[in-house]
């Protein structure tokens, strides 16, 4: 939704006006999530007594919107992207962001999580307002996307990957999302790699909503 935040911006906000808030940036980081996903996956093994396990590769492309607890974190957090809603273009909202995942401790990862950092810069004192995993709830919660395998990991080792993201041609207000990864490790028998795509609806993105403008 940033695009309707931009032609308000370029519409109607006077020259040195202001706009709260006037950054925003994406973060990603990896989770340990096995119990959530099995159960959100392996609920289609019995449906009232019903066999839909086809629909688990299905369910597993879906992101899901969901508050994750901060010690499910298994990595640090690192910055995708980092917009000046001063500057930035309609053209800057499609973009391809490569991203490194530093592992802080010996885990398994079952998904990776996105969320958005916006920042009040203009205040007298400037306010951050996050909608992580380290902090209270939102309304935002975080964007979780489930790998199809899942990746032993060690403290030490990173991984490596590209976000694509683009709105979608048929309807601007979702999202084509593509996720790549790899984790790089010395141990043969742990090394993976593998990626995600989908269209993401509009009602669920993580997505900037609250702006002002003031002239």
């Amino acid at each position: 939704m940033l695009d309707t935040v931009l032609y308000a911006r370029d519409k109607y906000l006077a020259p040195n006006g202001l706009i709260f808030p006037d950054k925003a940036t994406i973060f990603m980081a990896g989770i340990e999530d096995g119990e959530y996903k099995d159960e959100k996956i392996g609920f289609w093994d019995n449906v009232y007594g019903f066999d839909y396990s086809p629909l688990k590769a299905t369910a597993l492309t879906e992101p899901l919107v969901d508050t994750v607890e901060i010690k499910a974190v298994v990595t640090d957090p690192t910055a995708v992207l980092t917009l000046d809603l001063y500057t930035c273009t309609k053209a800057d909202l499609a973009f391809s962001s490569p991203f490194k995942l530093d592992v802080r401790r010996d885990d398994f990862i079952h998904a990776l999580i996105a969320w958005f950092d916006i920042d009040f810069t203009a205040c007298h004192k400037p306010i951050r307002f996050s909608t992580g995993p380290h902090t209270k709830y939102t309304h935002w919660k975080q964007t979780v996307f489930y790998l199809k395998e899942v990746l032993t990991v060690q403290q030490g080792e990173q991984i490596v990957g590209r976000l694509d993201n683009k709105p979608n041609e048929k309807n601007p207000r979702d999202l084509d999302v593509k996720i790549q990864y790899k984790l790089e490790t010395s141990d043969p028998l742990r090394q993976a790699e593998g990626g995600r795509e989908e269209i993401f609806a509009a009602e669920s993105a993580v997505s900037l909503r609250n702006f002002t403008l003031f002239h």
